[in-house]
């Protein structure tokens, strides 16, 4: 037997401290923060500062409208005070008849549960903030979906997927393009489809169904997707022993559909809406009998009209070729087909830009596809060539996803100028401090937003409403006039019949009824109204990157 002995340090010599100890202080907090739980608190933190203020810099540079910021503040304030969520925005501006609520516009009910922040600030910033709470609370979900995904493959490769897709996640283009036009009640849509998603990646069913019932609750349509995952669903089950999976797929598939059905047909005209109201394909046919008649007679007319703008291919060719096709290689993006035939079908040019809140419905889908693929090909098991190959598809999506996120949304952050209103827009905000509160109103959908607490409010359009107020402008077009001489003429039609100025700057004109005469075609909807869609301006439809 050896001993092994060591030389006594001589007197007044430093001790080694223990191997920990050697560690610096900088390098253990480092170790600390780079936890997996930390890194995902940071980037729902990320994720929430950059949308919220995306969303506050619109907010206070006056460029967010009635359409849609105001309709549904006032909607979500009558949650907030137990009633329905009645908005005069949009009631009175489509000719919607009295009883009319946004659940006659889209059959929406999970927005009641935005009702708790208003009993902490009645205000319409309460939406940018809730909207950017929900697209935080994706980021601990598309980071768990990483991991299941990922699970085959090496340790470290496993964490660095999980931290990259968390980060491309939080700073998505269609997120701080959702937080660019206000809030939409598909905020929700973003969290929940990657609850679904994620839980049915777990195979825990239960949460699955939770997710699509909240879902089919989001928007009207929504169950198309519910139950395109349901067929997902069906086909990565169909081979095994995994029974509650198949019967959780036929459920949501045959579920889905039927939840939209019943809303749109029963539902919204039960509270007060128009049936086939939105039924912007009329390039398919009248409604959608007249469609499938039309289809079963001519299928090849749903290819026709799915490319006869030059928009619609262009839409999917940057939204899946930015992803370098990768979604295309998994089921999951079979849930994306019923949102994507929505907007490419549509005879409305709205539906196909990506200057809009659409794409933030897809976003879940299409991320969570390609990550699905490139977990595949990272698997141990893989050759060293495939898995090379899918860190650099994996770098690549991830870099050009955080490249357009920059002059999408990020850059704008940092310009000072982008932070502060123009001339015209600073001169509504001023013009509204002089109306009194509890007056009612006609104004311009910039300043609409930031008269909805504290005013009936209304927009001011085409139709003379014989309000106290009329707040417009004279010089320059706003929603939902054509062109600034109608604005100027609206005006002057009022001057001419008892109303008065009393205050002009900038091109912004406030307006007081003085006399009793009615307007000429002044007009309240009533019962028996026939609710009428705006008209695109000409100039819709021609840039991927306007609206």
């Amino acid at each position: 037997m050896t001993t092994q002995t060591t030389t006594p340090s001589p007197p007044g010599a430093a001790v080694p401290a223990p191997r920990r100890a050697a560690v610096p202080a900088a390098r253990r907090a480092a170790a600390a923060l780079g936890s997996p739980a930390r890194r995902t608190v940071l980037l729902g933190v990320l994720c929430f500062a950059v949308t919220c203020a995306v969303g506050l810099q619109g907010w206070t540079s006056v460029s967010l409208g009635g359409f849609d910021l105001g309709i549904f503040d006032q909607g979500v304030r009558g949650y907030a005070h137990f009633g329905l969520p009645v908005s005069t925005l949009k009631s009175y501006h489509h000719e919607f008849p009295p009883g009319f609520s946004l659940l006659g516009d889209h059959f929406s009910p999970v927005l009641a549960l935005l009702a708790p922040l208003y009993w902490i600030w009645d205000d319409p910033r309460s939406l940018i903030i809730g909207q950017a709470l929900l697209f935080a609370l994706g980021v601990p979900l598309i980071r768990r979906i990483a991991a299941h995904c990922f699970a085959a493959a090496e340790p470290r490769t496993a964490r660095r997927a999980a931290d990259l897709a968390g980060l491309v996640y939080a700073l998505g283009w269609p997120l701080l393009v959702a937080a660019r036009v206000g809030f939409h009640e598909v905020a929700f849509a973003v969290p929940l489809t990657l609850l679904m998603l994620e839980r049915g990646l777990a195979r825990r069913y239960t949460a699955v169904v939770l997710a699509a019932v909240l879902l089919c609750c989001t928007k009207e349509d929504l169950g198309l997707m519910v139950g395109a995952y349901g067929l997902v669903l069906l086909l990565r089950t169909r081979r095994t022993g995994d029974r509650t999976g198949r019967f959780t797929g036929i459920g949501l598939l045959l579920g889905g559909p039927v939840a939209s059905a019943v809303a749109i047909k029963w539902l919204i005209p039960a509270m007060g809406g128009e049936p086939g109201y939105y039924w912007n394909y009329t390039t398919l046919g009248a409604d959608g009998g007249d469609a499938v008649k039309h289809l079963l007679h001519n299928p090849f007319l749903l290819v026709q009209t799915a490319f006869d703008q030059p928009l619609k291919p262009l839409l999917l060719l940057w939204l899946f070729g930015t992803m370098f096709l990768l979604p295309l290689r998994s089921a999951t993006a079979l849930c994306a087909l019923p949102l994507l035939a929505e907007r490419i079908l549509s005879s409305n040019p709205n539906h196909w830009s990506i200057a809009r809140h659409y794409d933030s419905m897809l976003w879940p889908i299409l991320l969570t596809a390609a990550i699905e693929v490139l977990g595949r090909l990272s698997a141990a098991e893989r050759p060293g060539r495939t898995r090379r190959r899918a860190r650099l598809l994996g770098l690549g999506t991830a870099g050009v996803a955080l490249v357009a996120a920059v002059p999408i949304g990020l850059l704008q952050l940092a310009v000072p100028s982008s932070w502060e209103p123009k001339a015209s827009e600073a001169a509504l905000v001023r013009a509204a401090a002089l109306i009194p509160d509890g007056a009612s109103v006609e104004a311009d959908n910039q300043i609409a937003p930031r008269l909805t607490a504290r005013t009936d409010v209304v927009l001011v359009d085409g139709t003379p409403r014989g309000r106290e107020y009329v707040l417009t402008r004279s010089d320059k077009r706003s929603f939902p006039f054509k062109t600034d001489k109608e604005q100027a003429d609206r005006i002057q039609l009022l001057l001419a019949h008892g109303y008065r100025q009393l205050w002009a700057e900038d091109g912004v004109v406030l307006l007081h009824r003085e006399g009793s005469e009615p307007v000429p075609g002044e007009h309240v909807p009533g019962p028996g109204s026939k609710p009428v869609q705006d008209e695109v301006p000409s100039d819709v439809g021609h840039n991927l990157f306007k609206g």
